[in-house]
């Protein structure tokens, strides 16, 4: 029976159309990528370029920053993963024109231009004014953590690290001592005397062999003499002993998920002794690890672990008593999130807009939001009066981080920052109700914010904060995977930060189309 299936044919010669601007819709977002890249400024880009001495041509930075753009936008940051794109996706090969950089290229074209990455948000910003993405009415401030390029173990304190060098330095010169007086003036590497024949080397391999062999008798019999104390407590009935003050508390856990492990077993064969005995058939299921005991003893297994866990993280790396620095990045900082975890990481700042346009963005290594609030509302002004936005801001909203009574009576915007959590601000509300007016004359900072807090229009303003700022940091992190930084250092994290803000815009700008020229 024949089948009428499409002819697959590999052998074709012209696979693809010979025009490369047939090969995707022309409602793609590569080419708004490349009319933004046509539209903005890149002479900065070009000054390192030349083209005036030997050697190869350089890629035109323009496709590189088209390339970079088209990546961070759909989430792809590496650039040996950008390389194969260029190699195998039909997208990438139109931005290069079949013409694929390798990867160093890449990697250097981002590192050696990220001090243009403010001058290229606000020229994405500026089209995003033409379009009028870039409205004032309410601009929500916040941040978010975003981990560092670095472990959150490789925080030492000065102490530690002093005493890292003093040991790597105390070891060389005892390794060079050592040597000397072991090797004279030989080399050091030559076969030494025991090792010299074959025998020689058969008598030390058996003499190692023979402490491996002890060692595995020694941990034989102490798991012989702990499967005997269990077997103990089973056969007395007495229970499990309770842990002393130097037993492991992990290990005394496990110990105890073996021991009602062992009691169910002994309980079902007895039932199926006692049932035989009598001609019957045992009633229930076969023991599988599901006993109430059991199961009690595995949620508190995992309870102490997970207790162990914080425990370790929190005295490790949050101590307040000692400064700590990363040897990795140290610029980077221990910080808290929103989940009640640790991070080693930086603090993401983003001003948005109603339209969800990223308006100004910074990276900060100080954890608190609070010392954030003018900088972001001077940073959000700067950027407008860049773009020639000169329309005042009708109100900045900000959550309870970002509070201090210096913050709420500064020059500035019209502001509302949360005195407390969200939910505490609605049980206000609901036990205090809604109050008019301006706030009265002698009220402190924190009461006069709270009174314009519980005004009809204060409580619809501030009910935007969230579903404004808080999608943009929704996006990068989960639909673009954008969770730790590249790079290290405070200055690479900022032109990073702001490259992805930027691409977030260029999103933005992808649902209502460039503005006609």
């Amino acid at each position: 029976m024949a089948f009428g299936y499409r002819r697959v044919d590999r052998d074709q010669l012209f696979l693809l159309p010979p025009d490369v601007r047939e090969w995707l819709p022309e409602d793609h977002l590569v080419w708004l990528i490349v009319d933004v890249v046509e539209r903005i400024d890149t002479s900065r880009l070009h000054e390192r370029h030349p083209n005036d001495g030997v050697g190869r041509r350089a890629y035109d930075p323009d496709m590189l920053l088209a390339l970079l753009l088209y990546a961070y936008c759909t989430g792809q940051r590496s650039s040996r993963k950008i390389e194969r794109l260029c190699e195998v996706d039909v997208a990438y090969r139109v931005i290069c024109a079949n013409d694929a950089p390798d990867h160093t290229t890449i990697a250097r074209f981002r590192q050696v231009h990220q001090e243009h990455a403010e001058a290229l948000f606000v020229e994405v910003l500026l089209l995003c004014k033409q379009a009028g993405l870039t409205t004032v009415g309410v601009v929500a401030v916040d941040g978010t953590k975003i981990a560092a390029d670095a472990s959150i173990k490789a925080s030492r304190s000065e102490e530690h690290i002093n005493a890292e060098v003093a040991a790597m330095m105390a070891e060389a010169n005892a390794v060079d001592t050592a040597e000397d007086a072991e090797f004279g003036d030989r080399r050091g590497d030559e076969l030494p005397k025991d090792l010299a024949t074959r025998q020689d080397r058969r008598r030390r391999l058996d003499a190692a062999l023979e402490q491996l062999k002890a060692k595995r008798k020694r941990r034989e019999a102490n798991d012989s003499m702990r499967r005997a104390v269990i077997r103990r407590a089973v056969r007395d009935g007495h229970g499990f002993p309770p842990p002393s003050k130097d037993d492991d508390p992990v290990a005394h856990a496990e110990a105890r998920v073996e021991y009602y492990r062992r009691r169910a077993a002994k309980r079902r064969a007895e039932a199926e002794a006692r049932a035989r005995a009598r001609g019957r058939r045992p009633s229930g299921f076969a023991p599988r690890g599901d006993d109430h005991e059991v199961k009690r003893a595995l949620r508190r297994l995992d309870k102490i672990r997970a207790e162990q866990a914080a425990k370790a993280s929190s005295e490790t790396a949050t101590s307040d008593k000692v400064d700590r620095a990363n040897t990795t990045d140290p610029d980077s900082r221990v910080m808290p999130t929103a989940k009640g975890g640790w991070v080693q990481g930086y603090n993401a700042q983003a001003a948005v807009n109603q339209h969800g346009v990223v308006l100004a963005a910074t990276v900060t290594n100080i954890g608190s939001d609070s010392t954030q609030c003018r900088p972001m509302m001077k940073m959000t002004r700067t950027n407008l009066n860049k773009i020639g936005e000169r329309r005042r801001i009708g109100m900045m909203l900000f959550d309870a981080g970002y509070w201090s009574d210096k913050n709420a009576t500064t020059r500035g915007p019209r502001r509302l920052i949360a005195t407390t959590k969200s939910y505490k601000l609605r049980q206000q509300l609901k036990e205090r109700g809604a109050t008019s007016g301006p706030p009265p004359p002698d009220a402190t900072p924190a009461e006069a914010m709270e009174h314009r807090l519980r005004t009809p229009e204060g409580t619809a303003l501030y009910k935007q904060r969230q579903h404004t700022v808080e999608p943009v940091f929704g996006d990068i992190k989960h639909n673009r995977q954008i969770q730790r930084f590249m790079h290290r250092g405070l200055v690479a994290v900022t032109a990073e930060w702001r490259l992805i803000a930027t691409t977030h815009n260029l999103l933005k700008l992808s649902t209502v189309g460039l503005p006609p020229t």
